[in-house]
């Protein structure tokens, strides 16, 4: 009665005694099973039809048993017991046509073949009970681990083995099938504890890359792109996402026999969810929090500036490095599944970047405001370098949706960039107040203008391009042209508006509005003298701003500025001839002599009239304000070089007429270097008093 497994299966027949006596072994340590389960087995089996022939009775069965399992039999090795189940698998590969090629007597599943596998799952669970109870530890045994993994592989094989030819053999006796379902039944069994052992082992190896990260975290807001050479980038920059070959190898392995046991689901899920938390924590570590729409527009402007650098900085980080490493990492966890690789990436890098775009699109739709133009153009910037490089960062399946919305995020960011920079029209229209700034100052306006014109014309290929993807917009009435003046002029200028870019000329017309403005300011002056003072103030302002920065010159042109320096000239020129020119007339020979004879009432009106008239100018323009010291030296240069000869001729021709003592003193008060003196004290906002001017000289 004492039979060898393999005379049954027709799958572990061996070359070796030494097989035989393993499969020997195999069979004959399931007799004394405790168990019930293996005992009612045995029971049934008496009365079923066997195809190798069973006892005829219950004492030749017990007999046999005696004879099969020796007490002092060593247990089964469940390496070898599983070279048994290798064969028994190779035995029933399916052919061509994707069926079982079955023997005649592998349909039957024996009471031998049940043992046998009963053996194999009891020594697994085995295996299972020592990793869940501690006494083994996933990842400390390499080949302990890949061993287990081979086990739960050949129960995946075994289980999918039965279950289909238990639906292709409907015809089966009772007995037979009564075998096929107790076995599917712990095969599954097993099975899911083994599934649910390797899914808390899949978790724990993705939980490294977060506890291993021990670097700490810079203040919020305080990131850049680029690291400072002397500050070395944290571990979640540089090491992300953090895993060493050995746990990607180890998390493949686990990933593979999950799916090829069924449980694709539960994998895919441990996954995904797991690296999404390492994503929002690597977000927090780096000062980025999830900020709602509501909460972005109720947020003080200084407060969420201070957020743009942050999520510029992680944009940066997601889109060179993190999602990258994310699809090789991916990419390698499910080498054998590149389709839920795929899929899997891009749940998660779909996830994080629409989160981005959020903010994006929310910073875009608040209210508009100037200082906020600059950050808005940081942002466009920031996706604009992304959008080239998008069919290497993701699948092929998502890159459409996600250029699209990233285009969309974008193009908000530049039309409210657009619609910031023409609201500048706002505020040039808007300056409407009556008080002439003192002295003939710059005005605020001109220098807001000018600063804030300097600093946006950094970005000036920016401001080209959203300017002309934005070309279309309809502007609001508030930057609705306004007719100028000017018949030729005016249709020269509107000619080379139609050749400029849209930026240029929206520049044109922020710098038209603007001297426009100035112009009416100049008028609120009750001196002609000092409202040519203050264009040429404004006027040298603007063409040093422009002059300083390449970007606005380049726009603007040479022709621009030399027009501006034209119109300078003339405002000086008009400026000495409405101040000076009363002053030079006293000093004219004309009327002082006739027929060579000198009208001494004369000169001495004329020297009265001079005193009088230089003493108030000096008063007066002594308070008034030149602070380009270029444009101060140039005036009082073309003062002295007007007035100082024509003072010096005239005192040398006519003050030997005054009679010396108290006659020459009260009507020459000055000396040719007192005026000069006095003359280099104009324009510094101080009043001055020529008493000291005349004692120094």
């Amino acid at each position: 009665m004492e039979k060898n497994l393999g005379d049954h299966s027709g799958s572990f027949v061996r070359n070796d005694k030494e097989d035989a006596n393993v499969n020997d072994t195999a069979h004959s340590s399931m007799a004394p099973e405790p168990t019930d389960k293996v005992d009612g087995e045995i029971e049934k089996a008496a009365d079923a039809d066997h195809v190798h022939g069973a006892p005829e009775s219950k004492e030749e069965e017990k007999e046999e048993a005696i004879v099969e399992v020796p007490p002092e039999s060593p247990p089964p090795s469940l390496e070898k017991v599983s070279e048994g189940i290798d064969q028994f698998l190779m035995t029933l590969q399916p052919n061509d046509n994707n069926n079982y090629n079955h023997n005649v007597d592998a349909k039957k599943v024996t009471l031998e073949m049940a043992n046998f596998i009963h053996t194999f799952l009891d020594l697994v669970e085995q295996k299972i009970a020592k990793y869940e109870t501690g006494e083994a530890k996933w990842s400390e045994a390499a080949e302990e681990d890949s061993s287990f993994l081979e086990f739960v592989n050949r129960i995946s094989k075994l289980l999918k083995l039965f279950a289909e030819s238990q639906a292709e053999e409907e015809q089966e006796e009772n007995k037979v099938k009564g075998r096929k379902d107790l076995l599917i039944n712990s095969l599954g069994a097993i099975q899911q504890r083994a599934m649910s052992f390797l899914e808390e082992a899949f978790r724990s190896l993705l939980e490294e890359s977060r506890n291993q990260d021990k670097s700490e975290p810079d203040p919020k807001g305080k990131h850049v792109a680029e690291p400072l050479e002397s500050e070395p980038a944290t571990e979640t920059v540089t090491d992300f996402p953090g895993f060493t070959e050995e746990t990607i190898t180890n998390l493949k392995k686990i990933a593979k026999e999950m799916i090829a046991g069924g449980y694709k689901y539960e994998c895919c899920q441990v996954y995904a969810i797991s690296r999404r938390h390492t994503f929002e924590e690597s977000l927090h570590k780096l000062g980025y929090e999830k900020i709602s729409v509501d909460e972005i527009q109720k947020m003080q402007w200084e407060t969420l500036e201070r957020e743009i650098p942050t999520w510029i900085n992680i944009f940066k980080e997601c889109t060179t490095l993190w999602f990258p490493n994310e699809r090789k990492l991916t990419e390698s966890v499910f080498a054998d599944e590149p389709s839920k690789s795929a899929s899997l990436f891009k749940y998660l890098s779909r996830s994080i970047m629409i989160q981005l775009l959020n903010f994006a699109e929310c910073v875009a739709m608040t209210k508009r405001a100037g200082e906020k133009l600059f950050k808005l153009l940081d942002m466009y910037e920031t996706l604009r370098d992304v959008i080239p490089n998008m069919e290497n960062l993701f699948p092929l399946e998502c890159v459409a949706e996600l250029k699209s919305e990233l285009t969309l995020a974008k193009c908000r960011l530049g039309e409210s960039a657009v619609l910031i920079f023409c609201d500048l029209e706002n505020s040039i229209k808007s300056e409407t107040g009556k008080i002439p700034v003192a002295g003939g100052a710059v005005h605020p306006l001109t220098r807001y203008i000018m600063n804030y014109l300097r600093l946006a014309c950094e970005y000036k290929d920016t401001l080209e391009e959203v300017f002309k993807e934005h070309s279309k917009i309809e502007r609001a009435d508030s930057t609705s042209r306004p007719h100028y003046e000017g018949g030729e002029n005016k249709n020269n200028n509107q000619r080379d508006k139609e050749n400029m870019s849209p930026f240029a000329a929206q520049l044109l017309r922020v710098m038209e509005l603007l001297d426009s403005n100035l112009e009416g300011k100049a008028k609120l002056y009750k001196e002609v003298a000092l409202s040519c003072i203050f264009m040429m103030n404004n006027g040298r302002y603007i063409v040093q701003k422009i002059k300083g920065s390449a970007e606005i010159y380049q726009v603007m042109g040479e022709t621009w500025c030399r027009k501006r320096s034209t119109e300078l000239r003339t405002y000086h020129k008009n400026y000495k001839i409405e101040t000076w020119g009363k002053i030079v007339s006293c000093l004219s020979l004309k009327g002082v002599s006739d027929s060579g004879k000198v009208h001494k009432p004369v000169v001495k009106e004329r020297f009265k009239t001079f005193n009088a008239l230089f003493e108030e100018i000096h008063k007066t323009q002594s308070t008034w304000v030149v602070s380009d010291e270029q444009l101060q030296s140039e005036l009082r240069v073309s003062i002295s070089a007007l007035v100082i000869p024509a003072y010096r001729s005239f005192l040398g021709r006519f003050s030997q007429y005054l009679d010396p003592g108290r006659q020459t003193e009260k009507y020459i008060k000055y000396q040719a270097e007192d005026i000069e003196n006095y003359i280099d004290e104009l324009f510094d906002g101080n009043p001055h008093h020529q008493g000291a001017a005349r004692k120094k000289a």
